[in-house]
C-alpha cells in the first residue's frame, strides 16, 4: 500500500493527451526520455514488465496504455514520487494491472518480498540517473538530485538487478547518455546479448544526446545499430518522425523483440 504524500503538483497531458500525469511542480519533471523509453520497449498481453526508477510512472504507464493485458510494476525509491505513480495509475484507469513499489531497484530481497521473484519477469525498462555524482555540480533540490545523479557503479548494479529478475531471454530496455554509450555496452555484456542501439539527436547536424538500448538476457550476436531519431529538423522545428513517437504514440524500431 502506497500512502499519499503531500506535495505541490500539476496535472499534465503527455503523449498527445493519451496520459494524464500528476507530477511535482518543482524538481524532476517528465520529459522526452520517459516517452522514448516506452516507445522503445516491446511487450505483449500476458507479460509482466518492471520499470526501475519509475518516477511518477510516465514510461511504465505509457507502455501499459499501449499494450492491453500487460502487467506493469513501477519501482521508485522516492516515496513521494512512488505515491504519485500509484495515483497516476488510478487517474488513467490502469491500476487494475499497474502496481507500484516504493523501494530500491538494487534491493533484491525487498523486490522479492514485494512479489518480484528472481527469473520471473519478461521485461525490464529503466532510465537510471545518468550523471556521475562525483563529477558534476549537484542540484540543491533533493528529488532532482536523486533523479539525475548516481555514483559511478549504479548503472552496472541496476543492470545486474534487472538480469536477476528477468527470465532467460527476457528483454531489458534502457536510455542513457550517448556520450557514455561504451560504458553502458560494457555493463550489459556480462549478462546480456542480442543488443540493439538507437541514438537520439537534437537535430540532424548535432551529436546524439541519448542512446536507447535493447538487450536479451543470455542473448548473443553483434550489436545492431538502428537509424538515429532526430527530435528537430535543422531549423529547430519538431521533426515529424519524432512527433509521431512523442505525441502520436508510435513505437520505435527497437520495439520489435
Amino acid at each position: 500500500m502506497i500512502a499519499d504524500v503531500p506535495i505541490e503538483t500539476s496535472e499534465d497531458a503527455v503523449l498527445g493527451g493519451r496520459l494524464r500525469l500528476r507530477q511535482p511542480l518543482k524538481g524532476h519533471r517528465v520529459g522526452h526520455d520517459a516517452i522514448l523509453l516506452a516507445a522503445a520497449t516491446a511487450a505483449r498481453a500476458g507479460e509482466h514488465a518492471v520499470e526501475f526508477g519509475a518516477g511518477v510512472g510516465a514510461a511504465g504507464l505509457a507502455l501499459a496504455a499501449r499494450v492491453a493485458g500487460l502487467r506493469v510494476t513501477l519501482v521508485e525509491i522516492d516515496a513521494s514520487l512512488a505515491a504519485l505513480a500509484a495515483q497516476n495509475a488510478r487517474l488513467n484507469a490502469l491500476d487494475d494491472r499497474v502496481a507500484t513499489i516504493a523501494g530500491d531497484a538494487e534491493d533484491a530481497a525487498a523486490l522479492t518480498a514485494a512479489g518480484l521473484a528472481a527469473g520471473s519477469i519478461d521485461r525490464v525498462l529503466m532510465n537510471p540517473p545518468f550523471r556521475d555524482a562525483t563529477r558534476v555540480n549537484l542540484s540543491p533540490d533533493p528529488a532532482r538530485r536523486l533523479a539525475y545523479a548516481g555514483d559511478p557503479g549504479l548503472l552496472p548494479r541496476w543492470i545486474a538487478s534487472a538480469a536477476a529478475l528477468l527470465k532467460p531471454r527476457g528483454v531489458l530496455t534502457l536510455i542513457w547518455r550517448a556520450d557514455a554509450a561504451d560504458d553502458v555496452l560494457a555493463a550489459l555484456k556480462p549478462a546480456f546479448g542480442a543488443i540493439a542501439a538507437l541514438r537520439v539527436k537534437p537535430r540532424p547536424d548535432r551529436p546524439a544526446i541519448r542512446i536507447l538500448l535493447r538487450a536479451a538476457k543470455g542473448g548473443d550476436g553483434a550489436t545492431v545499430h538502428h537509424d538515429a531519431l532526430d527530435l528537430n529538423d535543422t531549423m529547430n522545428r519538431p521533426a515529424p518522425a519524432a512527433e509521431l513517437v512523442l505525441r502520436g504514440g508510435q513505437t520505435l524500431s527497437l520495439a520489435s523483440m
